[in-house]
């Protein structure tokens, strides 16, 4: 009997999310809910599985991980690429890692709600509303105003989109972004320090490489300015989480709404707990039924073509 572990259920839907009978009639199933950081204790957990279902980056699985679970012989990550998965360490290894499908509008449209609710204070007058106050906060029309896409990809490009029906003006900027490219997705092309210095609101739309990491840091938020509001719902790291959170505690930009963060679940006392003018959310981005649905009902498909000998959406 295969042994197959499903990592990270933080909300217990993973076996509810697709119809998993074409692999439980022919494998044991463990699904695991709490989050393990610790690179020895997680490699205790998994010796025993023949087969890994992991949560986007939820659980990294470096060489030094790989090297320490002989058993593993298929490695799922949901979505079609993993920057925490050593996948030339997998093959060296001998195991085979697959991907999954995913939604393209999970996470432009958490983006989007982040905007409205970092713009419009929306938490905080929710929260006020249930203190037992009244109207504390004056927000802001997007209307009129400027947005500055910090990549227009896929998903800045959709950000554009849903900007134009608000009738904002839209700018954007990437280390290979053409002036052809951005008209063509709605946007005018600008240098980094013009998008920075002329949006009242950036939203970072770019994946995590080495010349990303830290693009956004103290020169880019200080152009943003005290009025200026940062969205971020692609990696932590490529903001630095440092400056940011000095920029908010001194007022040096007006507020942030953020998804993602360094490390992840963010650390309890972490001051971007506490940081004035946040919204927080914990990596939802792509949390939703229709993503989960794709996600486990192709990771199910995985599975049941390796152990036909068919392994589909193969990444190594």
């Amino acid at each position: 009997m295969v042994d197959v572990a499903i990592l990270d259920d933080y909300q217990e839907v993973a076996l509810s999310s697709a119809d998993w009978s074409p692999v439980s009639r022919r494998a044991a199933v463990t699904v695991f809910t709490d989050h393990i950081a610790d690179e020895t204790a997680l490699i205790q957990r998994l010796a025993p599985f023949d087969v890994i279902v992991a949560m986007r980056e939820r659980t990294a699985f470096p060489a030094t991980v790989l090297e320490q679970l002989p058993r593993l012989r298929l490695l799922i990550t949901t979505g079609m690429g993993n920057a925490s998965f050593d996948l030339a360490a997998a093959a060296r290894l001998g195991v085979t890692v697959c991907g999954t499908g995913g939604s393209g509008a999970a996470t432009p449209e958490l983006a989007w709600g982040l905007i409205l609710a970092v713009a419009r204070y929306i938490p905080q007058e929710d929260a006020t509303v249930r203190a037992g106050g009244w109207q504390r906060s004056v927000g802001r029309e997007l209307a009129g105003s400027t947005l500055g896409l910090l990549g227009l990809g896929r998903i800045g490009q959709r950000i554009a989109h849903y900007a134009h029906a608000f009738d904002m003006n839209c700018i954007a900027w990437s280390q290979n972004l053409t002036k052809e490219r951005a008209e063509a997705g709605g946007a005018r092309l600008v240098t980094k320090e013009q998008l920075f210095t002329e949006a009242g609101i950036v939203s970072v739309h770019l994946k995590l490489s080495e010349r990303t990491i830290g693009l956004v840091g103290r020169a880019e938020l200080a152009l943003l300015g005290p009025d200026g509001l940062l969205v971020n719902t692609s990696r932590g790291p490529i903001v630095d989480e440092a400056a940011l959170v000095d920029a908010l505690y001194q007022g040096r930009i007006g507020g942030a709404a953020l998804d993602v963060f360094d490390t992840e679940p963010l650390p309890r006392g972490h001051p971007l707990r506490t940081a004035p003018n946040t919204v927080l959310t914990p990596h939802i981005g792509y949390v939703s039924r229709e993503t989960y649905a794709i996600f486990y009902s192709h990771a199910v498909e995985d599975i049941a073509g390796w152990l036909d000998g068919r392994p589909a959406r193969v990444l190594a």
